[in-house]
């Protein structure tokens, strides 16, 4: 993540120092060993390096080449595995004089994991990947989220990082009549038989009273008729006899589990399942067809919520299966915000949340997942994506662009205005100009130390050097804003005070 200011000012004076090392010749060795490395593979490339290193013409460089090898070896083979960030080795002849040796050899392991593998032999080291360390690398959390699945990742700097894939197994939304039978389905309506395309609201259908454990007639409140892509053909058996009921694939049908009467959706059924007859008996299911053809249905809703079709226990519409859908939806929601918890909560340097996702599904998430107040605080775009996996996360910082940029400014601003503040009505706690500052800092008396970007480099570290000796929070501010450009004409360097000196 961010570096904090001791890990960003050790590195920029490592890689300052490596930097100004230079050979005369082709002769310094870079290797970047990544995290998780088995050191053997590095030891024999540079084997495999230093064997080659012996068909050099130049007797010096060859010897300087070699020996920087060897010195690398020597340190492979004394370790095991690449540390928890990976490791940078440099090593080589960096005296400027021809004929004298200067040999240094440098093992740094980087403050943030180190992604690269690379070997160079060049005139000078290579440190770019460790200055990329040093750029300000904002870090904000990304969610991606619809019904079937979601996808939880990082931002840091300009990189995505994937942190997790989830899939809900969540059905999608289901229209009304989406519970639907074949139009000649055989029902008992008005204490006869007929055709379930037949039936009009308002009439006594057969249906089944779970409380008391018998049939009885329900009114119709509700009949329309549907097309569906895809039918299932449920085959069973009573009496030795066979009989077919056609159905959507999401029309619950009650089962039979050990006892205990659960509902499942046509597209759900085994053969292994038991059915339900009108008299309570169980039904054997011997054969479940699927077909995919566009097929016209019919869907009721009555007053009990089931009735009997073609001798079996139905359920009515869709609206028990929306409401089963909707609250595996929920689960899904309250399942995803306890994963963000656990990835984001203790994130140190959370600038701010960024969710995405097509539809509603994001905005139902923030409203019934249970997301915790201090996350739900740090939303700070909320964005209508195509997609929920590792393309909707790149999409979602493509689109969050103009977010991500003010974000920085109004940080900015505040902390300035805070100063100001601070200046104006608590005069004593705070600090302004060089002289002042240092004397803060050397009474320990700095909470925050504020410093211009417009200031010299030098002049910046060693102000940070000074307030590492007593873990202040240093904070640097551009000239972007007005506040910025005041605080520079102000000195460019301040500071709130912990206590009055």
């Amino acid at each position: 993540m961010a570096l904090d200011e001791q890990q960003k000012y050790n590195l920029e004076e490592f890689v300052e120092r490596i930097k100004s090392y230079k050979a005369r010749h082709t002769e310094l060795i870079t290797v970047y060993v990544p995290a998780g490395t088995d050191i053997n593979i590095i030891t024999r490339q540079l084997e495999s390096e230093k064997s080659t290193a012996a068909n050099i013409k130049s007797t010096g460089t060859r010897k300087n080449v070699e020996t920087a090898l060897e010195s690398l070896i020597r340190y492979c083979k004394q370790t095991r595995q690449a540390p928890k960030n990976g490791v940078c080795l440099f090593a080589g002849n960096v005296s400027q004089i021809e004929g004298q040796d200067n040999f240094i050899t440098e093992v740094f392991e980087p403050p943030e994991e180190l992604g690269m593998r690379l070997y160079r032999c060049d005139q000078t080291f290579v440190v770019d990947p460790l200055i990329e360390m040093l750029e300000v690398k904002e870090v904000y959390g990304l969610l991606v989220i619809e019904r079937k699945e979601a996808t939880i990742g990082l931002l840091v700097g300009k990189k995505i990082k994937i942190l997790k894939h989830i899939d809900s197994f969540v059905p999608g939304k289901v229209r009304a009549g989406g519970q639907c039978l074949m139009p000649n389905s055989s029902v008992n309506v008005n204490n006869k038989y007929c055709e379930l395309k037949d039936v009009k609201v308002g009439d006594e259908i057969l249906g089944f009273n779970f409380k008391l454990k018998k049939s009885e007639n329900s009114k119709i409140t509700k009949k329309w008729g549907v097309e569906k892509e895809t039918v299932f053909k449920i085959i069973f058996t009573k009496n030795n006899k066979k009989y077919l009921i056609i159905s959507s694939e999401d029309h619950l049908f009650y089962i039979n589990d050990n006892k205990k009467i659960i509902e499942k959706p046509a597209s759900e059924l085994a053969i292994s399942d038991n059915l339900i007859d009108y008299d309570g008996n169980l039904i054997k299911i011997i054969n479940i067809i699927k077909e995919n053809k566009k097929t016209n249905l019919i869907d009721i809703e009555t007053k009990n919520h089931n009735f009997i079709a073609n001798g079996l226990i139905v359920h009515n519409s869709s609206q028990r299966y929306h409401r089963i859908t909707e609250g595996l939806a929920k689960e899904f929601y309250r399942k995803i915000a306890d994963i963000v918890k656990t990835e984001f909560f203790n994130l140190k340097g959370l600038k701010g949340i960024l969710v995405g996702g097509p539809g509603p599904t994001k905005e139902d998430f923030l409203k019934e997942g249970n997301l915790v107040t201090a996350l739900a605080d740090k939303v700070i775009a909320v964005k209508d994506i195509g997609y929920a996996d590792e393309h909707g996360l790149e999409l979602l910082v493509e689109t969050s662009q103009d977010i991500l940029a003010g974000q920085e400014i109004v940080k900015e601003q505040k902390l300035l205005e805070k100063f100001f503040n601070m200046l104006g009505k608590e005069r004593a706690k705070t600090a302004y100009g060089k002289k002042d500052v240092l004397k803060a800092l050397e009474y320990g008396a700095v909470d925050t130390l504020l410093l211009s970007r417009r200031l010299k480099k030098e002049e910046i570290r060693e102000l940070e050097k000074k307030a590492a000796e007593t873990s202040v929070k240093i904070e640097l501010v551009s000239d972007e804003i007005d506040e910025g450009v005041q605080f520079w004409n102000l000195g460019g360097i301040g500071a709130m005070l912990r206590f009055k000196i």
